[in-house]
């Protein structure tokens, strides 16, 4: 690109399109938009809103993530995951642009003992997996230059996510009853947020960006390092050294099994993600215990 890219970002006011409107200052021209000026349930609002903006990169952080309720809402679901996202690459095909997206774990069914790689083949439990593995599949379908990243168990300090909840009951002296037999990285929305940035910055000052993105179009996951379950996170949340200055007495966390929590949707027991191949290509990424330090700190 000879210019300054124009980058729109969709999904502003969400955990990690908060995040990525910072990390992304000094890339380009930055159209950050909300639900109120794009609802990816409207897909001709979607077609429009592109058209007009014209963008060079699309980075879509919009999304569906109500896990539980998706299985009462399969349609809007898979409209928000997984027709909108293939209507933005239809229109990002059109103008010549590339486009960012984000995915999920839950693409995994988690039978597999180890952790998941990009060859893994898919098989989600539910309907925000399927509506998510949707997606993925009708933005490579476009033919663009693409990079969808798959990321896992995302908290930060703002919306709603497991970090918060903890907090929460802390707070009111709850104790926590956390699952034990789900395993998974937490993510920092700001880590995915700042490895977008950085990634995206490799391809606008590259000698050739279009050959860039040919040579690293795909799917990769990008989640923190190393992995733990729900009752070892909860434990670490509470263990924070600033957690504890808030509290006269934290409350105990009691591991139980995930049968003893039901859900309307189900869950893999295994949502490692292997991120080598986003290694081998970009960087290394943090380890979960180290982000989740620097969130917390005061």
């Amino acid at each position: 690109m000879n210019r300054a890219p124009r980058i729109l970002l969709t999904g502003k006011n969400g955990q990690i399109g908060y995040e990525l409107e910072r990390s992304l200052q000094g890339l380009g021209q930055i159209v950050a938009l909300g639900r109120e000026q794009m609802d990816l349930a409207d897909l001709e609002q979607v077609r429009a809103v592109i058209r007009r903006i014209r963008p060079d990169v699309i980075i879509n952080a919009a999304a569906y993530t109500k896990v539980d309720q998706a299985e009462s809402e399969p349609e809007l679901a898979l409209r928000i995951n997984g027709e909108a996202p293939g209507v933005m690459a239809q229109e990002a095909r059109a103008l010549g642009a590339a486009m960012i997206h984000y995915s999920t774990d839950y693409v995994f069914d988690g039978n597999k003992s180890a952790p998941y790689t990009e060859v893994d083949a898919p098989a989600p439990l539910n309907a925000y997996g399927r509506s998510k593995l949707a997606g993925e599949t009708a933005v490579r379908a476009a033919g663009i230059p693409h990079l969808i990243f798959r990321t896992s168990w995302v908290y930060g300090m703002r919306g709603k996510n497991f970090l918060l909840t903890v907090l929460r009951l802390a707070e009111q002296g709850e104790s926590l009853r956390m699952v034990e037999d789900q395993y998974g990285a937490p993510t920092w929305c700001r880590t995915v947020a700042d490895a977008t940035a950085h990634v995206l910055a490799q391809a606008i000052s590259a000698p050739d960006t279009a050959q860039w993105w040919r040579e690293r179009s795909g799917v990769y996951h990008l989640a923190a390092q190393g992995h733990t379950n729900w009752h070892e996170f909860a434990t670490a949340i509470l263990a924070h050294p600033s957690v504890q200055a808030k509290a006269a007495v934290l409350p105990p966390v009691f591991p139980i099994a995930a049968c003893a929590y039901p859900t309307a949707a189900l869950r893999p027991e295994n949502s490692v993600l292997s991120c080598e191949s986003f290694k081998r290509r970009f960087f290394e990424l943090p380890d979960w215990k180290d982000s989740l330090r620097l969130c917390l700190e005061p």
